[in-house]
């Protein structure tokens, strides 16, 4: 699941990804992505941080608490970048921290693999 409130980003991303050999499915804010995730909980999330209704901190604390995502592996995905948005990212639980602009795509398809494959690893990219 592919989580950002910039359309086009998202729907890009999207795109790019189901290129790859990925299923993903997408929404445009935590409210929205938590709403799906009750119907069918994927794989791996990547969401952004500031989004509007539920930011991405937010929705992260909301994934934790959840039994059934509690375990689910989660990408930060954001234009903050300062030390301390990267520790409460992982403070509120996520697996792997990215930086936006994406700027090697390749490289951002290794992590979502490393992600799939070994859900547990904490990183930072």
């Amino acid at each position: 699941m592919f989580v950002d409130d910039h359309r086009e980003f998202a729907l890009a991303a999207q795109e790019f990804l189901q290129s790859k050999g990925y299923r993903v499915s997408v929404a445009y804010d935590g409210m929205e992505a938590l709403d799906m995730m009750a119907q069918e909980i994927p794989d791996l999330v990547i969401m952004d941080v500031m989004m509007p209704r539920l930011d991405g901190w937010q929705t992260l604390e909301s994934l934790r608490k959840n039994s059934q995502t509690a375990e689910l592996p989660v990408l930060v995905l954001t234009a903050r970048k300062s030390n301390q948005d990267v520790t409460q990212s992982f403070a509120a639980g996520c697996t792997w921290y990215y930086g936006k602009p994406i700027s090697d795509f390749e490289d951002f398809v290794l992590v979502i693999r490393q992600l799939l494959e070994d859900p547990g690893g904490e990183q930072s990219g």
